[in-house]
């Protein structure tokens, strides 16, 4: 765990998948043609945590959804790249853009689309159902599923490797 610790301890940006990490991966289509989406509400106020340790946080997703845009625009996440089937672009504009190298960033995901991004990230993590190959290719693997508090424990992990964590509980006591 030292060792996952030490690489957690040099992110100043961490990339959630959606579908399958953010959400438990099901999409629920209404009628009408409506997608739905359940984001867990521990994850987003972890990720608020996160970002307020100056941590960034960035999304990059195969999918395009509205609700997507909402939920982000709620957590105030500015990095959203929608609509990438091919996923490691976006990953070397974002790093581009923001000046960081490979070891200050760390990537969730859940299945193979997610393994270019993660063979690259100086923290790879695979949220607990993930692809066996994901797993597999991970430094470190949460405890939970996705969409069940899996963003959650990363961003805790994160903020206790940089010494943040119980600074950042305190203000709940």
């Amino acid at each position: 765990m030292k060792d996952i610790l030490d690489k957690a301890k040099k992110i100043r940006l961490v990339i959630f998948d959606v579908d399958g990490v953010l959400t438990d991966g099901s999409l629920f289509l209404g009628d009408d043609g409506q997608e739905y989406k359940a984001f867990n509400s521990l994850d987003g106020h972890g990720m608020k945590m996160l970002q307020r340790t100056g941590v960034e946080i960035g999304i990059i997703t195969g999918r395009t959804s509205k609700v997507v845009s909402m939920r982000m625009d709620s957590l105030n996440v500015q990095h959203v790249y929608q609509g990438q089937l091919e996923k490691l672009p976006a990953y070397e504009t974002l790093k581009k853009d923001l000046g960081l190298e490979n070891d200050q960033i760390a990537y969730v995901g859940d299945d193979v689309v997610d393994l270019p991004i993660m063979r690259q990230v100086g923290l790879a993590i695979a949220v607990q159902d993930a692809h066996r190959l994901v797993r597999q290719h991970a430094h470190w693997q949460t405890p939970s599923g996705g969409g069940h508090g899996a963003a959650r424990e990363v961003c805790e992990l994160v903020m206790e490797a940089q010494g943040n964590l119980e600074h950042s509980l305190q203000g709940y006591l």
